[in-house]
């Protein structure tokens, strides 16, 4: 299976002529009245389509999705029978500088989880777009990754110091959790399982055991953080969700026997199966002949074991993997369509970048569905995604937080696009 690339990605923030924010003098970005009509709101909860509604932004909400007039004062956009859609969301990311971050959002993601980062750069873009000196995306943190060799990682904080010798033992782990915890992190990232993109490692191999992991839980839990766990073989994989962690990132080697206890137990499984079709191709964020052989077995894995995730009724969700580099060409558009390729409908795939994910992310009562009273994230596409889940990589607007960063509603084809 091939990579989805029918549409070229952005890059930078794209805004229509008059319609670029010029921040405060307290360097903020203002939050405008809009109102978005003649638009077709796809319910991702229902699966319906709402015809010729207006969709009304104030104070980075939804004010409104109705078949009134606009409000008098707001700023009028006619999106002339387009398609609007929640913004998506990226699970699991390694977005961790500014341009990264508008690169992200230039795809048509409002939303992304930290899968680790080095440090706690993504505790600072939280804050960021929290508090409106970027237009977004929104930003769940994870700081630094739990894992034998942190690295660079304790450059982070010089209290880390001394686990530059290792996090190997279960004392070390709690205090590199208690750590991230103190830092603000929403998340805490460990591992069951090596990695699949290191020419010198076996991504089957366990590397935390069961009890080492419900150590991290624990402590995470004990100031109400989940713990996402990296594992692809089913060993690592099936400690990991015994602990208690709350989704599985990759799961390439998954058991039906943990896919179902992944089921009974509601852990979530973001398989980034785009990152697998990565490591096949030539470029992008992986490009080595060990990792390429390697992807070429993993591959067929990973689609057996995402459909019969999927089968036995695991919730699944997207996630690019990818650090939003100007080298990196996986997207979460991309994996919506690989998802539908492997046997999901288009609603199905797109609830994993929406509902699934906001699920999984703790915030499903503010995100992941154009909704009065929910967060302002949402993208503008040319056909219906329940249609074509291809146009999810060709956003014509994208809004965030209320905030326009892409505006290109004007150059919208008046013909749907060849497949």
């Amino acid at each position: 299976m091939t990579r989805v690339l029918l549409l070229a990605s952005l890059t930078v923030f794209i805004v229509a002529p008059g319609a670029a924010q010029v921040p405060a003098d307290d360097g903020r970005l203002p939050q405008p009245w809009l109102a978005l009509v003649n638009a077709n709101v796809v319910d991702v909860v229902s699966g319906e389509l709402e015809r010729g509604v207006t969709v009304v932004l104030r104070d980075g909400r939804i004010e409104a999705v109705t078949r009134g007039a606009p409000p008098p004062g707001a700023e009028v956009k006619d999106l002339a029978g387009k398609y609007v859609v929640p913004g998506l969301i990226d699970a699991h990311t390694h977005l961790n500088s500014l341009a990264s971050a508008r690169r992200a959002l230039a795809t048509g993601v409002t939303t992304v989880r930290s899968a680790s980062v080095g440090s706690f750069r993504d505790v600072a873009l939280r804050e960021l777009a929290a508090d409106g000196y970027i237009a977004g995306p929104d930003m769940l943190a994870a700081g630094v990754f739990v894992t034998p060799d942190i690295g660079d990682g304790v450059l982070a904080d010089p209290e880390l110091r001394d686990l530059i010798r290792g996090v190997d033992t279960i004392e070390r782990l709690r205090r590199l959790t208690r750590a991230n915890v103190e830092h603000g992190v929403d998340f805490i990232k460990t591992r069951g399982t090596e990695r699949a993109g290191l020419p010198d490692t076996d991504p089957r191999q366990q590397v935390y055991t069961r009890d080492e992991l419900a150590a991290v839980v624990e402590e995470a839990g004990a100031a109400g953080v989940p713990v996402m766990a990296h594992a692809h073989g089913d060993e690592g994989g099936r400690a990991a969700v015994l602990a208690g962690v709350r989704s599985i990132e990759h799961g390439t080697y998954l058991s039906d026997e943990t896919l179902t206890l992944m089921r009974d137990q509601g852990t979530f499984l973001v398989p980034t199966y785009s990152t697998i079709v990565d490591l096949v191709e030539p470029g992008g964020d992986y490009d080595d002949p060990v990792t390429r052989a390697r992807g070429m077995h993993m591959l067929p894995r990973m689609a057996r074991t995402f459909q019969r995730a999927h089968e036995i009724g695991v919730k699944i969700v997207t996630g690019a993997d990818v650090s939003y580099t100007p080298a990196s060409v996986t997207r979460v558009s991309h994996e919506v369509a690989n998802f539908v390729a492997l046997g999901m409908t288009p609603l199905e795939a797109l609830r994993t970048a929406t509902l699934n994910a906001a699920e999984l992310l703790g915030i499903a009562e503010t995100t992941g569905q154009v909704t009065s009273g929910f967060e302002a994230d949402l993208i503008v596409v040319d056909e219906n995604p329940l249609d074509n889940v291809l146009v999810l990589q060709d956003p014509l607007m994208i809004v965030s937080n209320g905030r326009v960063a892409v505006d290109r509603v004007q150059f919208g084809r008046g013909e749907p696009p060849i497949p």
